[in-house]
């Protein structure tokens, strides 16, 4: 119907308006219909026989091709999200229903932004060929932060499909670049979270947070292969920051407790980490792990000026939250805690900060017969 009023909008000051607008108006907007169908038909049914052909394909002579493309899909001229969306697509060989579903919009929107991403490749005069020794560097890295994002995404919105796909495109990605120890340390950072899949969610599908979640619950396995590989990327000498972020990871895996959690340590990877990348993100988490380091108050320092940083992020509003609980400034902490639901989109997080500002109120609240001090 919008096309239909668009179109109307175009013809109608030209032509004039016709005898029955509405009976124009219902007649184009099936004539879109129809098309619209017809075109997503053919789409299926092309990618179904492109599917079936690459299935057919040897998959060990082709390493260079995979990287190529790799390389290619993972572009500096594309957004993050396109960057993602035509990865897994072109790499992964997930359909555009697949990865519709799995960023749930629906797929004709999914088939517009995997084709307008081919098509500012194709604009930005790209070949499909391996970048250079020189160029190597920092296509790698556009890489690795796509594959990152890709889990990242599946990880955050407890989207298992989406988290298991980023996962086996950096295996992957490994098996083609076995030296790259910054490869090894994003593959190994993914194993020890994705470890902790099943303690994040209570029963009714509540967020459970980390010093809050039942570590008997968190997975050995992935955890055990994630350790190994970490020690495996850093006796290559070279530190890069996925392999900080797993050491990071590491530390939490190895405490038997929350209470266990050598949190100095932590804080001192950030700072390294802070100084390696220059992230505010990374400014956000060192806030966490300097508080419980050295008191909230030194959280609470490090959190001035990420606010014009990172700019409508609900998590500099919970992570002040949380130091504001930890100094005893419930009203502070309350009223952070819902500036932070107010701003999140995830709604397992929502629930969480809404509900933590919701107990922290009830417990400042006058009991009958007394008055607040």
């Amino acid at each position: 119907m919008q096309e239909a009023l668009l179109a109307a909008a175009r013809r109608w000051p030209r032509d004039g308006v016709p005898e029955h607008p509405h009976a124009w108006l219902l007649q184009a907007a099936t004539r879109r219909l129809i098309d619209q169908y017809r075109s997503e038909r053919s789409r299926r049914e092309r990618e179904a026989v492109a599917t079936a052909q690459e299935c057919q394909s040897p998959a060990v002579s082709d390493r260079d091709d995979t990287l190529a493309v790799l390389f290619m899909c993972c572009h500096p001229a594309l957004t993050p999200a396109s960057a993602i969306a035509l990865t897994l697509r072109a790499v992964g060989g997930l359909t555009t229903v697949e990865i519709a579903r799995a960023f749930l919009v629906d797929e004709a929107t999914m088939a517009q932004r995997i084709s307008r991403a081919k098509q500012r490749i194709k604009a930005s005069g790209a070949t499909f060929r391996m970048p250079t020794p020189d160029e190597r560097p920092a296509a790698v890295r556009s890489v690795l932060h796509v594959l990152y994002l890709i889990f990242n995404e599946g990880y955050t919105a407890q989207r298992a499909e989406l988290s298991d796909e980023g996962i086996r495109l950096v295996r992957m990605t490994r098996r083609l670049l076995p030296d790259d120890p910054e490869v090894t340390g994003l593959l190994a950072l993914m194993l020890l979270l994705d470890a902790r899949r099943a303690a994040r969610l209570d029963n009714e599908g509540d967020l459970v947070p980390l010093s809050e979640q039942d570590r008997a619950r968190w997975d050995g396995e992935p955890a055990a292969e994630g350790l190994a590989l970490l020690d495996e990327a850093i006796r290559a000498g070279a530190v890069g920051e996925y392999q900080l972020q797993a050491a990071i990871a590491a530390i939490h895996n190895r405490a038997a407790r929350a209470e266990d959690t050598d949190w100095p340590q932590i804080n001192a990877l950030y700072g390294l980490l802070e100084q390696l990348s220059g992230n505010p993100i990374v400014t956000l988490n060192r806030a966490v792990a300097a508080g419980m380091a050295d008191g909230p108050a030194a959280g609470l320092a490090l959190l001035d000026g990420l606010d014009e940083r990172l700019p409508d992020n609900h998590r500099v509003d919970a992570v002040r939250a949380h130091l504001l609980e930890m100094a005893g400034d419930v009203e502070g902490a309350v009223a952070s805690y819902r500036a932070a639901a107010r701003r999140t989109t995830n709604l397992a997080e929502q629930r969480y900060l809404t509900a933590r500002a919701a107990g922290l109120a009830a417990s400042r609240a006058p009991r009958a017969g007394e008055e607040r001090p």
